[in-house]
């Protein structure tokens, strides 16, 4: 089964409890949104594997710690993703970034792709899904899926506000996908919103609410 890690970090907390303020402003609210995800991505990424290599200093060679083997990419669920992305590449200015857009049909609410551009080799590289929201979890399982079929096996998820319902359906459709997770709320309404939430990751973001 999936790891499930909820972010206890002080910064986190208290950043994510700015951005669910209502008279917050898009710019603020985006500015906060990238430095969550960076906070995040610092958490994200501690266990990824390193290798000794040999370097030298301006005294003597000596080994240190590199990234070992895979390199990163982080693929934002469009269009609300987008916001997390210049978060995650302070952290990983190398990282490769790929493209997934979803729209949800308004018949059968399942998503619908209808976007995706993805690094050559991103098959080769340790896989970061990111969305701000987590809410029924239909849209993260249907883009992670479409890594999959690309050949992708190595993958994460990473959002800053999930509902259990979300989170839920991930773990039973993506066993082997860790979550990672700012704040895990309390349980979505009738409309399929994050309550308590923050509304609408995507119209705060661009201004579009």
């Amino acid at each position: 089964m999936s790891k499930v890690i909820v972010m206890d970090h002080p910064l986190i907390q208290h950043k994510i409890g700015i951005i669910r303020r209502k008279d917050l402003g898009s710019k603020d609210f985006r500015t906060l949104i990238g430095e969550i995800a960076m906070l995040e991505c610092y958490e994200a990424t501690r266990n990824l594997a390193l290798e000794d290599v040999e370097v030298e200093t301006p005294l003597c060679k000596t080994l240190v710690k590199e990234l070992k083997g895979k390199k990163l990419a982080v693929v934002p669920i469009l269009r609300a993703g987008l916001g997390m992305v210049d978060g995650v590449l302070s952290m990983i200015p190398a990282a490769k970034v790929g493209h997934i857009g979803l729209y949800r049909d308004e018949e059968t609410l399942e998503p619908v792709e209808y976007f995706c551009k993805l690094p050559q080799d991103c098959a080769n590289r340790e896989v970061f899904v990111v969305d701000p929201m987590l809410a029924t979890g239909g849209s993260a399982v249907a883009a992670i899926q479409l890594l999959k079929n690309k050949g992708i096996k190595h993958i994460h998820f990473m959002c800053i506000i999930a509902a259990p319902e979300g989170v839920k359906k991930m773990q039973e459709a993506h066993p082997d996908v860790d979550i990672i997770i700012g704040a895990l709320d309390d349980h979505l309404n009738e409309k399929g919103y994050i309550v308590p939430g923050l509304g609408d990751a995507g119209d705060r973001i661009f201004g579009t609410k």
